[in-house]
């Protein structure tokens, strides 16, 4: 998982409230375990008409916004279904953060364990970022906890200090677990020396 500390790029000015796991990735791609190849479904009764045929009014196919890492959503982004789908095809879109004023409790989860950050604004804030998106970059600093514009605005969000410290170290819950790697190793060769049934050597000893 990449590490996340700073960043700064468009934003796709999106903004609907309430919009569930199935619009974010509809069911058909629910087959796939894969992560890559996702964002071609992303989003897909927004970005495409009934017969296939790309909508360019929609705001995800406009050129300027096209790969942008940011996007500014409205109030409960994500609810719907515990789907981890949603949030692997937010990522092969090339979203990397989502600005909400609320999202669902299992969708901020799954964000999280995928390495994009969910930042939670007051719907002020939020308006005035959707504004910004509009016609400049905004940047994302997780060190220090603040969304800011080339406007001189500045917004200060909270974040659990454990999800901090992991996404900005880009630890997966399998980087959490090597790191104890030594601890790990210790455990298991005193358990060999003094458990040896455990790993089936006492058995074989007394067979020889």
């Amino acid at each position: 998982m990449d590490a996340f500390k700073t960043l700064t790029g468009t934003a796709i000015p999106f903004g609907q409230r309430n919009v569930d796991t199935d619009v974010i990735i509809p069911a058909e791609y629910l087959k796939s375990i894969s992560r890559s190849g996702l964002g071609r479904g992303a989003f897909k009764t927004i970005r495409f008409n009934a017969d296939g045929s790309e909508n360019p009014e929609a705001i995800f196919n406009q050129p300027q916004y096209k790969g942008a890492p940011i996007l500014i959503a409205g109030d409960n982004f994500g609810c719907g279904s515990s789907r981890e789908h949603a949030a692997w095809a937010l990522a092969d879109l090339g979203v990397k953060a989502i600005i909400a004023p609320s999202y669902s409790d299992i969708f901020s989860g799954n964000a999280f364990k995928n390495g994009l950050l969910a930042v939670v604004l007051p719907q002020d804030a939020v308006d005035r970022l959707l504004e910004v998106a509009t016609e400049a970059e905004i940047t994302i600093d997780l060190e220090n906890q603040v969304v800011t514009t080339p406007f001189q605005d500045r917004f200060s969000f909270e974040i659990d200090p454990f999800r901090k410290h992991c996404l900005m170290n880009g630890l997966d819950e399998i980087g959490i677990t090597l790191q104890m790697g030594d601890n790990i190793a210790a455990y298991e060769a005193t358990q060999k020396a003094t458990k040896p049934w455990l790993s089936g050597k006492a058995g074989i000893e007394r067979q020889g």
